[in-house]
């Protein structure tokens, strides 16, 4: 599969939303299904570092869940039209002025 750019992949995510039925999310309605794969992700780092969870839990791949979380990311910066890049490269031009400690 080719490697896309960052503004490839919000816009091939825009097209399959559309493809999905998912166009039609508020960003707070991705939001909270984000919000959902972040506890999944929990569960699959926990079952990954061997700590204990209820045996009837579902456990997905942590790069299963990871991917989920990219996705909703895509998609909420596709609702509220922002450039998930140019934030990025924004964010980090902000974070070159802080004194990490």
């Amino acid at each position: 599969m080719e490697r896309k750019t960052l503004k490839e992949l919000q816009r091939f995510y825009a097209e399959k939303s559309k493809e999905r039925g998912f166009d039609k999310e508020t960003a707070q309605d991705a939001l909270l299904l984000m919000v959902e794969e972040v506890g999944e992700l929990a569960r699959a780092v926990r079952k990954q570092a061997s700590i204990k969870i209820d045996d009837k839990t579902k456990v997905y791949a942590v790069e299963e869940e990871l991917a989920d979380i990219f996705n909703y990311l895509l998609h909420i910066s596709n609702i509220l039209g922002l450039d998930l890049e140019e934030s990025f490269w924004k964010k980090e031009e902000e974070n070159k002025k802080r004194k990490w400690t």
